[in-house]
C-alpha cells in the first residue's frame, strides 16, 4: 500500500493506493477517469499518514482492495497541505497527459 499527496489543478489530495507506484499506468488511467490528467505526486510514509489520520486512516484502509485500487483519504487541500511538512515529502512523480 502506498500513500501519496497529489497536487492537481484543484489543489492537493491525499490518496491511498494498492498500486506499486504513483505513476503506474493503471493508476494514471483511473485518475484520468476522475478528471485528474495532470499532477505532481509525493509518496508519504504510511506510518506518518496513519499517525496523522488515526481512525479515518483505518476506515479507508479497510475499504481498500488488495490490488488495483485507490481511495481518497483527504480532499481538503488546505488540510492536506498544512498537515505535512515539505521535508517529509520524497522525490516528486510528475504526470501530464
Amino acid at each position: 500500500m502506498k500513500a501519496g499527496i497529489f497536487f492537481t489543478g484543484t489543489g492537493p489530495i491525499l490518496l491511498l493506493t494498492s498500486y506499486e507506484a504513483l505513476n503506474d499506468p493503471a493508476l494514471v488511467s483511473k485518475l484520468a477517469t476522475k478528471g485528474i490528467k495532470k499532477y505532481i505526486a509525493y509518496e508519504v510514509p504510511e506510518n506518518l499518514v496513519k499517525e496523522k489520520y488515526g481512525q479515518q486512516f483505518n476506515v479507508i484502509l479497510g475499504d481498500l482492495k488488495q490490488s488495483d485500487d485507490l481511495r481518497v483519504l483527504d480532499y481538503d487541500g488546505h488540510h492536506v497541505f498544512y498537515n505535512f511538512s515539505v521535508n517529509e515529502l520524497g522525490e516528486p512523480v510528475r504526470h501530464e497527459a
